[in-house]
């Protein structure tokens, strides 16, 4: 990855007006821009310039978001920031995360909280990447996860992951049995606070449960302690 001062970002929207607008909002803090304006611009634009993070639009032309998240996701974890529209349906922005995006913002928003956004997930990522995956298997009820394989096992059945869910996921293994506050895991996981107003953690304890729990609508594994947080049960 790029230094902090260097990261490289991979802006994509058909947008003229605000990808020129995003790039220099970032470029004045210090980052690198890369824009794109159709989805296959996009994955190629991937594939050649190496990002520490791409912005994201949903609508695109050519390839829309989603496909340009499903294709990018099977070469690389590069940390994805999901642009929806301001009428946009929930459901199309759990569809976004279950496409391996990581985070999301609704338009129109303001340039200090896509910044806030931008340097929380790259810092997540600096500090991941430097402290290493770690070598020890965890086991939780009927869960395996193996954080240096990047591989989880539920009932001895494999399960597919997006990169935010398996951090998710192994933040609440290395504590089971203990609730998780919510600031604490947007804090952990996103690297911003819960005064930053976002649903994205409510939608990966959602995609999670559809992965892992017998039956998703009443939930064993992920039990939600009311007025404060998750926890994973043993």
């Amino acid at each position: 990855m790029n230094t902090p001062s260097k990261a490289k970002i991979l802006v994509v929207d058909d947008d003229l007006t605000l990808v020129e607008g995003l790039r220099w909002a970032l470029e004045k803090n210090g980052y690198e821009v890369v824009t794109a304006h159709t989805g296959d611009e996009a994955v190629a634009l991937t594939y050649r310039e190496r990002p520490d993070l791409i912005v994201l639009d949903i609508h695109l032309p050519g390839y829309d978001g989603l496909e340009v998240c499903r294709q990018v996701r099977t070469r690389t974890f590069v940390p994805i920031l999901m642009m929806t529209g301001e009428h946009t349906e929930e459901q199309d922005k759990v569809i976004g995360l279950r496409f391996g995006a990581d985070d999301y913002l609704v338009k129109p928003f303001g340039i200090a909280e896509f910044l806030a956004r931008v340097e929380a997930l790259l810092r997540r990522t600096r500090v991941y990447d430097a402290v290493g995956r770690r070598d020890r298997e965890l086991r939780v009820g009927p869960l395996v996860i193996d954080p240096e394989a990047h591989e989880v096992t539920c009932r001895g059945q494999p399960v597919s992951l997006t990169p935010k869910e398996f951090e998710l996921l192994t933040a609440s293994a290395e504590h089971p049995g203990r609730v998780l506050t919510r600031e604490y895991l947007l804090e952990t996981i996103w690297g911003y606070s819960e005064e930053v107003r976002t649903r994205t953690l409510d939608m990966h304890i959602r995609r999670l449960r559809e992965k892992i729990e017998e039956d998703p609508s009443h939930p064993k594994l992920i039990q939600t302690v009311l007025g404060v947080g998750y926890k994973l049960a043993l």
